[in-house]
């Protein structure tokens, strides 16, 4: 028994180290020291559902179904294809993303906006026509609009089914009010506040989303082809199943991607449970543990 103590911690240190190194970068420490230990006030005070949703591990589910929900909107798809590098550097892209949504939920108010400020200067760069002929540019508002509330729904859709505390209704409508803070400093013109108007926000988007060639090669590389060593890819799928049986039907449809009825969908949630239940134990030092927080996604 005295070794299974020291066993376990070494274990833990170096799941924890192997995912915090895929999600945060070679730069992570110094980028979480810097987001949790500057003094200054924040956007979002200690006890908002922003920060209960975005520090729990039920964000690696979230992820995968928001780019999986947002590649349906054809003019998005183009602007990732051409302009993203998801494919030649998939981590550099979830590096960036993991820390922008770190800064704005976790960072000091002057820092959240300074990541803004880039965003939005990125986005005045990317234009681009689609295959179709269709011009777009990342900057147009609508556009913004549905890579927001998709996001939203996936991150919320995620906690709810996986996350260690999930919220109540009144929670889950200020998550969608906390998001919506960040949507309007990226140029969302009148983002949802609430469960409800996000609902409906993206059935207004419904008849723009289709599957598009790019945006089911876009799939096949997320959930088939991962750049990821042997020993990681079992886990992944079932991240990936998860994130798969928690879209709307239509959007697995849309896809070509199979949908996980009756018995199947119970076994697959049974997998994202056992996962981002030992995501959860990796991430988390142990109680007592000198300068402990939250474990998440988040660096």
């Amino acid at each position: 028994m005295n070794g299974t103590a020291p066993a376990l911690t070494e274990l833990r240190t170096r799941v924890a180290a192997g995912i915090f190194r895929r999600v945060a970068g070679p730069a992570g420490p110094a980028t979480r020291d810097r987001i949790h230990l500057t003094p200054g006030p924040r956007w979002f005070a200690p006890d908002r559902p922003i920060r209960r949703v975005h520090g729990d591990a039920s964000m690696f589910i979230g992820g995968l179904r928001a780019l999986l929900l947002q590649s349906l909107h054809p003019l998005a798809m183009a602007a990732v294809a051409a302009h993203s590098g998801y494919r030649g550097d998939p981590w550099g892209r979830l590096q960036r993303t993991s820390t922008f949504l770190a800064v704005t939920t976790f960072g000091t108010a002057d820092d959240a906006q300074a990541a803004v400020d880039l965003v939005r200067s990125v986005h005045g760069r990317v234009t681009g026509t689609t295959g179709e002929g269709v011009p777009y540019r990342a900057s147009d508002p609508w556009l913004l609009g549905w890579v927001h509330a998709a996001e939203v729904d996936s991150f919320l859709r995620a906690h709810q089914r996986f996350g260690a505390a999930p919220l109540d209704r009144a929670g889950c409508d200020a998550y969608v009010g906390d998001m919506a803070r960040v949507a309007t400093a990226l140029g969302v013109p009148d983002p949802p506040h609430d469960v409800r108007g996000l609902a409906e926000r993206i059935d207004a988007y419904r008849s723009e989303l289709r599957g598009t060639t790019e945006a089911r090669e876009a799939a096949r590389f997320v959930l088939l082809r991962p750049p990821l060593p042997l020993v990681a890819r079992g886990p992944y799928a079932f991240l990936a199943a998860n994130a798969v049986a928690s879209l709307p039907p239509w959007a697995c449809a849309a896809l070509g991607l199979p949908s996980f009825p009756g018995p199947a969908g119970t076994a697959v949630r049974a997998t994202g449970h056992a996962l981002t239940r030992g995501i959860r134990w990796a991430m988390s030092p142990p109680p007592g543990t000198p300068g402990r927080r939250d474990p998440g996604a988040a660096p």
